[in-house]
């Protein structure tokens, strides 16, 4: 929901806090990686750029998915431009903080070495292009999730910089991401102090529905649940909370409304099979309070609007964080982005003091 501001960042600042949880930063070009590459590397990207898996792709008119007034002046693509996002979202909108994840297509090569090193470069990128140019903007870690052993590598380099705040893995794997070959990644994660990011995209290893391959865009966009609530069940189930009790995770751009039904029929399930998994020491429902944050974007609105606050309840406000999603075509604007009127002190807690708690900002 693109509704342009039309009253200066002053008076937006006087307002309320503002931390913005999903921002997509990226690439001013195809050869923007070259300087943090090995020459090894370099090579192979000027040779054959990027192979990973077919999946969906966003519609022929809104190319990368972005707004149409994103494009900056410069002619980059929407979210490369940093002076250009500066005026346009974090001045226009007063935000406190804004947190990058870039949706590059590293992270899930299929050259496992080279995923590693695509990553590493665009951290790289990330600090010298925006992090040392922007005091308001923090990072996500780029890993090689398939890998990890060279994910947490990744994790434990760039994790000493402090404007990276966590790690980003995309919503569709490989594997469920329980699966114990993903684990180093999140004792790398906890060892640092950062949260692992699951941010809605990636193709996997197989159709990037639960039955097949779907006809059309908006079947992607909206049925990004299903894997949001695969990663959550396996997380889970396969004991990784029991292993790494403080290990905390955000679940970006993949809607909140499922979040209640998923504790209730995770918890009816368990009480009939606790059985088959016995190293769960809780309820699942006590795992899912206690270690997942939902960011707000894309915005829940029921056909009636005074449900939205029956979701806030069920869900937790201490659970949401709120996001734009920008440069993207769903960006959603903070002074109008809930569908309902909201306390203050929820719509404060929501806007940014969950973010701010979870993230460590000043």
């Amino acid at each position: 929901m693109v509704k342009p501001a039309t009253h200066p960042a002053a008076d937006r600042r006087s307002r309320l806090a503002v931390i913005d949880c999903d921002i997509h930063n990226a690439l001013p070009s195809e050869t923007a990686l070259l300087p943090y590459l090995p020459a090894r590397w370099r090579r192979q990207y000027e040779l054959f750029g990027l192979r990973g898996r077919q999946g969906a792709y966003y519609p022929r008119m809104v190319p990368h998915a972005a707004r149409t007034d994103a494009w900056p002046p410069s002619g980059q693509p929407p979210g490369s431009d940093l002076e250009f996002l500066r005026g346009q979202l974090l001045d226009q909108y007063g935000i406190d903080y804004g947190i990058l994840n870039p949706l590059i297509g590293v992270g899930g090569q299929l050259n496992l070495e080279y995923s590693a090193a695509l990553a590493r470069a665009v951290n790289d990128w990330q600090v010298a292009e925006w992090l040392e140019k922007e005091p308001r903007l923090r990072a996500a870690i780029v890993v090689p999730y398939e890998d990890g052993a060279l994910g947490a590598a990744e994790v434990r380099r760039a994790g000493e910089h402090p404007g990276f705040v966590q790690v980003l893995v995309l919503s569709r794997t490989c594997e469920p991401l329980g699966r114990r070959k993903y684990w180093p990644l999140y004792e790398a994660a906890v060892e640092r102090g950062l949260p692992i990011g699951i941010h809605f995209g990636g193709t996997g290893a197989g159709p990037i529905t639960g039955c097949g391959w779907p006809s059309y865009y908006i079947e992607d966009h909206v049925g990004v649940a299903q894997a949001m609530q695969a990663q959550v069940v396996s997380l889970v189930c396969e004991g990784v909370f029991e292993v790494f009790p403080s290990l905390r995770v955000v679940l970006i751009e993949g809607g909140f409304a499922w979040f209640p039904a998923l504790m209730w029929r995770l918890d009816a399930a368990w009480r009939r099979l606790k059985e088959e998994v016995p190293h769960l020491t809780r309820a699942p429902s006590e795992y899912l309070r206690t270690h997942f944050w939902l960011t707000t974007q894309p915005m829940e609105e029921p056909h009636r609007p005074r449900h939205f606050l029956d979701i806030l309840a069920q869900v937790g406000v201490e659970r949401l964080m709120f996001a734009t999603d920008y440069p993207h075509w769903d960006f959603d604007d903070p002074e109008t982005a809930f569908p309902v009127p909201l306390p203050e002190a929820v719509r404060q807690k929501i806007l940014a003091e969950n973010a701010r708690a979870l993230y460590r900002l000043p």
